[in-house]
């Protein structure tokens, strides 16, 4: 398929699931089982490191297809065509699978979101043998100022997303909140870790700390 073509095929996608009556139905029965394939192959992909198998994989990527379907439709106004729009329309897909996969993971774990496991955290950290004791000794000053410094709702935010690694979507459902009201959350707790003065760990253990969030900025 040639880019006149393309382009061709892009106006008619969204030409018709703009539309109403029988032609957005139709548009939408065709769009439908490319989500779900798209689904179930992200599903897949994402199974074994999750330990999910079976029914219920082909239930979220039946979810996922549907609720990617709504969402492209109400914004149809932002594609701008630099993509085949059924690749556009895949992103939304694909993302929606992460999001109740990480969702329906962490709501059957036994694990609780805010258990206070500090081993989870150090044992991220990518340091050399050398490197290890100043890591755990970095590692029980921030523990000890979540302690201390944080408020209950901090504290719990910052155990769940930083130590324990609970995505922020599952996390705000959990408690009946908003991934937004949880970010600020733990922009504030991390600014108070910040305004601890945290003896900053040689460069190189730092480097390893920012990618689970907890070296100071």
């Amino acid at each position: 398929m040639d880019d006149l073509q393309i382009a061709h095929e892009n106006r008619r996608w969204v030409r018709e699931l703009g539309a109403t009556g029988s032609v957005r139905e139709a548009a939408c029965e065709e769009l439908y089982p490319l989500l779900h394939r798209v689904a179930r192959r992200e599903a897949a992909r994402r199974a074994s490191f999750l330990r999910m198998h079976g029914p219920e994989l082909d239930d979220i990527a039946h979810q996922a297809a549907a609720d990617a379907l709504m969402t492209i439709s109400r914004r149809l106004d932002t594609f701008r065509g630099e993509s085949r729009f059924t690749t556009w329309a895949s992103k939304f897909v694909i993302f929606d699978v992460g999001t109740k996969m990480n969702r329906h993971h962490w709501r059957h774990r036994d694990l609780p979101y805010d258990h206070e496991d500090w081993s989870r955290l150090a044992s991220r950290f990518e340091v050399t043998p050398g490197q290890e004791v100043e890591a755990a000794e970095f590692v029980e000053k921030v523990s000890a100022a979540v302690k201390h410094c944080l408020t209950d709702r901090q504290r719990l935010v910052f155990m769940a997303t930083v130590v324990n690694e609970v995505p922020v979507d599952a996390l705000a459902d959990e408690l009946g909140s908003t991934r937004n009201a949880l970010y600020k959350v733990l922009f504030d707790a991390r600014k108070k870790l910040r305004a601890e003065r945290l003896c900053r760990p040689p460069a190189r253990t730092a480097v390893a700390m920012m990618g689970a969030g907890v070296a100071p900025g």
